[in-house]
């Protein structure tokens, strides 16, 4: 029998309070309607291959949650900063932490534009105006940002390189992580300072973790 919207609340709900994190109901109320939003566009998007929601609550919007109180506990100011969801596919995390931290500006790109068509859409029917959704490659993105995250997106390496253009001097890049990813941290130059945080990530019981990475200057000067 498929979960209900009651039953999917309680598990944000129960995840969020194991996450230290306030989520006002309103906040739950969101995040199980984009997960409903997720299930009715993707057969024709292919947004995710998952497709019990139950599992999408645990294995994309609990994990991002859990990303998003790491986020906040390690930039105090992410509430009034800059985000770039790299990657974004179906606005994982970039939604999810737009609902958690919602003074946070929150930019999704994707190269699919039907992915960023979601994205808009999503945020609209939300009424998420701390998100937007743009349809492009990486390269091509003119601002910057406080923070660059990304989720199964590419190597550590690839990722800094094809958004090093776009972190400001301050700012700090949050790759999200099954196991610690020891290769591709080997692969990273002198030049970056990094720190795995471990995540658990409620009812899933799988490795998760943060790669946090900053430009070795700016780590020294805050350090």
């Amino acid at each position: 029998m498929p979960a209900d919207d009651a039953e999917l609340a309680d598990l944000v709900s129960r995840g969020a309070d194991e996450l230290s994190l306030s989520l006002a109901p309103s906040e739950v109320e969101r995040l199980i309607a984009y997960v409903r939003m997720i299930g009715r566009w993707n057969a024709t998007y292919n947004l995710t291959a998952i497709r019990d929601s139950r599992d999408v609550v645990i294995q994309h919007i609990l994990d991002c949650l859990a990303a998003a109180a790491a986020l906040g506990r390690r930039r105090s100011k992410i509430r009034e900063e800059s985000l770039l969801d790299v990657g974004s596919g179906a606005g994982l995390p970039g939604v999810v932490i737009a609902v958690a931290l919602p003074g946070a500006h929150i930019t999704c790109v994707d190269s699919v534009g039907k992915k960023a068509a979601f994205i808009t859409q999503a945020a609209g029917a939300l009424g998420l105006k701390n998100v937007k959704a743009v349809h492009a490659r990486v390269e091509s993105i003119a601002d910057r940002f406080d923070v660059i995250a990304s989720r199964a997106f590419a190597s550590l390496s690839q990722f800094v390189a094809v958004t090093d253009h776009l972190l400001r001097d301050s700012g700090t890049w949050m790759a999200m992580k099954g196991k610690s990813p020891d290769d591709e941290i080997g692969q990273l130059g002198d030049a970056l300072a990094f720190h795995v945080e471990p995540l658990q990530v409620p009812s899933l019981p799988a490795e998760r973790c943060l790669v946090w990475i900053e430009r070795r200057s700016e780590a020294s000067a805050r350090s």
